[in-house]
């Protein structure tokens, strides 16, 4: 019998009529906004403010600040062992387009943007809190993300990741609100002023399991930094309007998320350290239940032992060691 997996892509326009599929995490930012009474309405503002900040970011030869939309993409990653025919839903992520209306033209963006993972819901809700167990002093296990990190690795080098995407991708994701951030005097002209901080948090440590390096910038106009993961050279590898159309995703969904730090009503200054707590700031027209997002991922946890980890869990460990 095979000791392999393979990797095979599917993708799904996201817009006003999508509706999530039955592998799709609920706690997925895409799939959490498209739920309920309110789903279209939620999708259809989410939207518009992603086109909204698009064109405030890109404001050259923009006079009406309409020149530019973005068209997102969800990209569902299954890992199916080999000869099989049985897969699981691994990574979902976003792909951005940029529509040029002026030249009426479409522009290729960026993988990555959201990231969503069973795997890590496993890790970080089932695996972290049994490990911490009536420990007195809190800890990470010494292998903790390594078999998510390989699972990732070894999609953005395949050759299913490759029919997608000519560059890797870039996960932006919020800054973490227990560590400090400091304002340096390193700007990008679409990323913005650049902050650094000397903590390295979980999130951090994760994702350089998976081969990703973190920097935090801070967009023109915006309330806070964004963490943008990634490989290679942000600044360089990526041109002006691939970094817009991730800045105003991400950017877009963070004020749904993380009001109290990116829709707050003054700009973190010179040491930030975000805060949920933060009452100066406001909140979107859109719905969105943080405490059932929260609840879900415990649930979505015991989804990837119960139909992965434990199934295939010798043969994981096998491939597991192949990787290195």
């Amino acid at each position: 019998m095979s000791t392999d997996f393979a990797f095979s892509v599917k993708s799904v326009r996201f817009d006003e009529d999508y509706q999530p599929g039955e592998n799709t995490r609920a706690t997925t930012n895409f799939a959490n906004l498209a739920r309920g009474e309110s789903r279209r309405e939620n999708l259809r503002n989410a939207l518009q403010m992603i086109d909204n900040r698009c064109n405030a970011l890109a404001s050259w030869d923009n006079p009406d600040s309409d020149r530019y939309a973005i068209e997102l993409e969800i990209i569902s990653v299954e890992m199916e062992h080999e000869g099989t025919g049985d897969a699981f839903p691994v990574i979902e992520m976003l792909k951005t387009s940029i529509i040029d209306k002026k030249r009426n033209k479409r522009i290729e963006g960026i993988v990555g943007n959201n990231f969503s993972s069973y795997v890590r819901d496993y890790d970080f809700s089932i695996v972290l809190p049994a490990h911490n167990k009536g420990r007195s002093e809190y800890s990470i296990p010494g292998d903790f993300g390594d078999l998510h990190g390989k699972i990732f690795k070894r999609f953005i080098n395949s050759k299913a990741y490759a029919e997608h995407s000519a560059k890797p991708p870039v996960i932006c994701l919020s800054v973490s609100h227990d560590k400090t951030y400091r304002r340096t005097e390193n700007r990008h002209p679409v990323l913005g002023v650049e902050y650094r901080t000397e903590d390295t948090s979980l999130t951090e440590a994760y994702f350089r399991k998976m081969g990703m390096q973190a920097r935090y910038f801070m967009p023109d106009n915006s309330a806070a930094p964004l963490a943008f993961y990634f490989f290679g050279d942000l600044l360089n590898d990526y041109t002006t309007l691939e970094l817009v159309g991730t800045i105003s995703t991400m950017e877009t969904f963070q004020k749904i998320y993380r009001p109290e730090i990116y829709n707050a009503n003054s700009p973190a200054g010179l040491h930030f350290q975000p805060s949920l707590e933060h009452q100066d700031h406001s909140l979107t027209r859109i719905v969105y239940d943080r405490e059932e997002r929260r609840h879900l991922a415990v649930a979505q946890g015991r989804y990837a032992e119960k139909n992965f980890i434990a199934p295939y869990r010798t043969l994981l460990t096998h491939w597991s060691v192949r990787q290195d």
